[in-house]
């Protein structure tokens, strides 16, 4: 209705019709990119309450506006919807040791030993875990032996990503981890080559380790949360999907939102705690309902997982040497194929979404027998469940993921770890880890994010990684699957509405829907792709409300 009446106000026949209300906000003299269906690029814009009201030139928003109006300079900047991560469990940093800046094995020694100093002979030391060794001059971890060397009277834990520790011989013994520790199913303990354990421990094997209890209170950890989302505002983000959340964290949620403290839109994925005892998911008897909450803190589904992460992706054909263990190694499934198919078919026959995290070939081969045979009771079409990462899609999985309707959440892990999975999987296999383009060609439905703290949340570095394939230290993999940037941000922003089912609410710059915002001092459908990637966020708005100003 707004758009009319403007239209017909800019025509002089402003008495046939309502006035459209005032605007809180107009933004102008700018680049207004509205990523809507025709992909409009424009002037300006206005604001009224928590939604976009108009956009068009300059002097048709001036027009409008009122005298409690705001009115912004834009000076050329450009303005594009607010950013979205389909993959976000967390910003990153911690109390624990921080190692993302480290670029040396030099760099992670100093960062420990300065640690080391200020503590007593037994304290244990945690490192936080968005780093990864394809940052490091060496391109390897720092294993149990050079950790013994910094720390040897301190237990080291080394958190890397979501799927691994490394630990030294003291950390080791508090956790009583021997030789004849037994492997878990879905897990790994990995040896020097002559044997000796080397301190890595992956997937369900971590499930061996001690861990320090956390000091932080309820409220340190709720105060942390509010900080971790002022950080991703600034870095241009109104909306993340949170993975795997626990039944605790979605009640703390639920308690910054009635504290009227949330700056950020939340949809998340519930973690589905299996009992070891019976086959029935706990979160169904939670009391939490699919799809309950509002715009701000919405449940989105449940969050499944059949494999392991870069160092366990579970493959058709085996790693590559000396990974590979004599060509045995495929990588992990994290859980027994029976059961995995069981939890599938009860979410779908109480209506929730699935969202399952699978890296390898194989690994999605597990999921889409599961999907098919849960769609065979009842269909699964349209109601957008999703592959986490896609790592190794295949041509013969394009069609069976169209059949179902299943979306693609795609990350960046490449950037990062490029030439760790050229290592792990060999140059062919890295080359075409997540093939977005593929999937695209293929008319499946695909958003990004990043999958933080595995791999830093900046989501300009998302959108420079698909359109360029670049990586942090392994150059260009996989040139053939680069898309362009206006497919680029569509990932970022009204895929990822779609992928929530609320794009008709949020994800582009049209009246009606809510005036999320950010404000960048380039140009991202024309400026060098570098400058892209370290693109300043001048401005960020989520609802019509200022929750970052550079």
């Amino acid at each position: 209705m707004y758009k009319i009446a403007l239209v017909a106000l800019l025509a002089g026949q402003a008495s046939l019709l309502p006035r459209p209300p005032q605007p809180d906000f107009v933004l102008y003299n700018g680049n207004v990119i509205t990523v809507d269906a025709s992909f409009l690029v424009t002037e300006a814009l206005a604001i009224a309450g928590d939604r976009f009201l108009a956009v068009g030139n300059s002097d048709q928003m001036r027009a409008i506006a009122g005298p409690a109006t705001r009115l912004i300079d834009l000076k050329g900047r450009s303005v594009i919807p607010g950013l979205m991560d389909n993959h976000l469990h967390g910003a990153g940093g911690g109390p624990g040791v921080d190692l993302s800046r480290a670029r040396s094995l030099a760099d992670v020694a100093a960062a420990l030993a300065m640690r080391v100093k200020t503590l007593q002979p037994g304290d244990v030391i945690l490192s936080n875990s968005d780093w990864h060794e394809a940052q490091l001059k060496e391109q390897r971890l720092p294993l149990r032996d050079d950790l013994d060397r910094i720390a040897p009277d301190n237990p080291v834990i080394l958190v890397r990503g979501g799927h691994e520790y490394i630990m030294n011989s003291a950390a080791l013994a508090r956790s009583n981890i021997t030789d004849k520790t037994d492997v878990p199913p879905g897990g790994r303990i990995t040896r020097y080559a002559d044997g000796r354990l080397n301190g890595e421990l992956v997937d369900t094997a971590r499930a061996l380790v001690r861990l320090p209890p956390a000091i932080r209170t309820p409220n340190d950890q709720l105060a942390a949360r509010v900080a971790d989302y002022k950080k991703l505002n600034a870095a241009g983000l109104t909306t993340v999907r949170h993975p795997g959340v626990s039944i605790d964290d979605y009640r703390m949620l639920q308690g910054i939102q009635k504290r009227g403290q949330l700056t950020m839109r939340l949809n998340v994925l519930m973690s589905n705690a299996i009992n070891m005892d019976a086959t029935a998911p706990t979160l169904l008897q939670s009391g939490i309902e699919m799809g309950e909450g509002d715009e701000w803190l919405r449940v989105g589904g449940v969050k499944l997982a059949v494999d392991g992460g870069f160092e366990g992706g579970l493959m058709r054909d085996p790693y590559e040497e000396p990974w590979g263990e004599n060509r045995t190694f495929r990588g992990l499934q994290t859980i027994d194929t029976e059961r995995y198919v069981a939890v599938v078919r009860e979410f779908n026959r109480q209506d929730w979404r699935v969202a399952t995290h699978a890296v390898g070939d194989a690994a999605i081969d597990l999921v889409l027998n599961a999907y098919e045979k849960a769609n065979a009771e009842q269909s699964i079409v349209g109601q957008r469940w999703s592959i986490e990462h896609a790592f190794i899609g295949r041509a013969d999985h394009l069609p069976r993921m169209k059949a179902l309707g299943v979306a693609i959440s795609a990350q960046n892990h490449l950037y990062l770890a490029g030439p760790s999975l050229v290592k792990y999987w060999g140059a062919t296999r890295a080359g075409i880890t997540t093939p977005v383009k593929m999937y695209l060609d293929a008319g499946l439905p695909v958003s990004s994010g990043t999958d933080a703290p595995v791999v830093p949340y900046p989501p300009l570095w998302t959108i420079y990684h698909f359109m360029t394939r670049d990586t942090i230290a392994g150059g260009v993999l996989g040139a053939d699957q680069r898309i362009s940037r206006e497919q680029a941000l569509r990932l970022a922003t009204i895929n990822n509405a779609w992928l929530m089912m609320e794009e008709r609410t949020k994800g582009s710059i049209e009246p009606g829907k809510f005036a999320d915002l950010v404000v960048l001092n380039e140009d991202p459908l024309t400026c060098p792709e570098p400058r892209l990637r370290d693109a300043q966020v001048i401005m960020t708005m989520v609802g019509g409300k200022i929750v970052y100003q550079r």
